[in-house]
């Protein structure tokens, strides 16, 4: 076993398909789940902070009614109301994370920090048409059929980029957040987004690692319209940092609880080396290959007929970030024809 479990309670809610409970994990540390709606990941964990003059929350959760409720009583269940937080601190920008912290802010007037990287920026698309545009032609770019493309547009809420809440701080890796009573420091770990962060607790040597390091799975690491760069390099750098941190637990936002940082870490690592030689494999036997046809090979842990068109998106993104990777070691190469998709071919060596 790679691992530790110390949330027994949040795992044996997850076996029973159940919600865990509200607790309060450790000294000062309440973990308080809120419901994710048509996620297999069913929860988000909201981690609320005992600050002397309040409490601080690592991330928000789902923008909902439901989400909204649980998050009242969860803290009352910890002694506290929606207007004793203080500050939200953001891991990332998806909406299961970032979701509700305008409302909090709104309730509260806390403040809500994120990093600069997920910080939504000026020159990107403004609204949910826009963003569907260039999702579209990223489908199509790299090999999806229109009968395909079209339900992954219609499964997705574009709307939530015209209700993204904007963050009052702008965070840097190794930024010291101070709270009253507390400190945490901000490790940059992208991979999973631009920005993502964890925040590492070194008096004790706690990590609330968000969605970078969970304890049954991996988190998605892909190439989506707007992203310019090697997610996957940068996610793989990310989880050697963290080899080097003293953690005596993971407080993850999904799932539950754990220690063993380390071993769970290399195994993460190992699963990407053996995507990445299936990947260099099929482009041997199947050169020309586009994404989608190579996301519809590559192995799965279900068959590809069984994915929802929102999975069979997340599936060509996590493909092409492998692809990426493989292309900026000069292993693969990519080729681009007008009005075709872009072609894979591996590079021998």
């Amino acid at each position: 076993m790679t691992i530790e479990i110390t949330g027994q309670a949040q795992w044996q809610a997850w076996q029973s398909g159940t919600l865990p409970p509200v607790e309060k994990v450790s000294d000062g540390v309440w973990s308080i789940p809120l419901p994710l709606p048509d996620n297999p990941l069913r929860y988000v964990l909201v981690y609320a902070l005992e600050c002397r003059d309040g409490v601080a929350l690592v991330d928000a959760g789902w923008d909902d009614e439901p989400s909204w409720y649980a998050l009242n009583s969860g803290l009352a269940t910890a002694g506290y109301d929606i207007e004793d937080v203080r500050a939200v601190l953001v891991t990332h920008q998806h909406p299961d994370h970032l979701g509700l912290a305008a409302r909090v802010r709104e309730a509260s007037g806390a403040w809500v920090a994120l990093h600069r990287l997920d910080a939504r920026p000026h020159d990107g698309p403004r609204t949910g048409e826009e963003h569907g545009l260039l999702l579209h032609a990223h489908l199509i770019e790299h090999g999806a059929p229109q009968d395909e493309a079209d339900p992954i547009l219609a499964a997705l809420d574009m709307t939530w980029l015209e209700r993204e809440p904007r963050p009052d701080v702008l965070l840097e890796d190794g930024e010291v957040i101070r709270l009253p009573g507390r400190e945490l420091t901000t490790i940059w770990t992208p991979g999973h987004s631009p920005g993502h962060s964890c925040f590492y607790d070194p008096a004790r040597e706690a990590l609330f690692s968000g969605d970078h390091v969970l304890p049954r799975i991996t988190p998605q690491v892909a190439v989506h319209s707007t992203t310019a760069d090697d997610p996957l390099s940068q996610f793989l750098v990310s989880l050697e940092r963290l080899e080097r941190l003293p953690v005596d637990e993971v407080l993850p936002a999904h799932e539950y609880r754990f220690r063993g940082l380390h071993r769970r870490v290399r195994v993460m690592a190992r699963h990407h080396a053996e995507r990445l030689a299936e990947l260099s494999a099929l482009l041997s036997t199947a050169p020309g290959a586009t994404a989608w046809e190579l996301a519809r090979t590559v192995t799965w842990s279900r068959p590809w007929e069984s994915f929802t068109p929102v999975s069979r998106r997340f599936a060509l993104g996590e493909t092409l970030a492998h692809l990426r990777l493989l292309e900026g070691r000069r292993e693969a190469r990519s080729v681009r024809r007008t009005e075709e998709p872009v072609h894979w071919f591996g590079v021998s060596a």
